[in-house]
């Protein structure tokens, strides 16, 4: 695996089986995996939590004037334990449509922990960045474990 570019971490206070199904299911998804000042684009998310199964999510980034497409397929499931999957960005709606995996791509591991009462998960991200842009993606990444929380709550 790639160089790990870093990993974001929370523990929230609700079950292992809430936060598994805030991952994998595409209408939670739909709702929460955003920055928080931003909104995905309805529509655009598929959740195929199997090995070769797609995820796709666009984040609405219009005080910037572009959107911001996601999609790659799952390399590893292992149910409320590990998410694996490849990741690949765009800002054209005709790549997102075309879902083409040739290109360059980061790997992500999302890991889960049954804590008793609340559930720990980590993302970490593997691959390349220009200089200064592993920082920008982590802190991008802290934004969406709020609205993730505040999709729990």
């Amino acid at each position: 695996m790639a160089e790990l570019l870093y990993s974001v971490e929370r523990e929230f206070a609700h079950s292992i089986d809430r936060l598994w199904h805030a991952w994998t299911n595409a209408g939670a998804l739909e709702t929460w995996y955003h920055p928080a000042a931003l909104a995905v684009l309805p529509g655009s998310v598929v959740s195929e939590p199997e090995v070769g199964g797609w995820w796709t999510a666009a984040i609405d980034v219009a005080a910037h004037g572009f959107v911001a497409y996601f999609f790659g397929v799952h390399t590893a499931v292992e149910p409320r334990v590990r998410l694996s999957h490849t990741m690949l960005y765009t800002q054209s709606a005709d790549e997102f449509a075309a879902r083409d995996l040739t290109g360059p791509h980061h790997d992500v591991v999302v890991d889960f922990e049954s804590r008793g009462e609340s559930a720990w998960v980590r993302f970490s991200q593997f691959g390349e960045l220009p200089e200064g842009q592993a920082e920008q993606a982590q802190a991008g990444m802290e934004s969406y474990f709020d609205s993730l929380g505040a999709f729990l709550s």
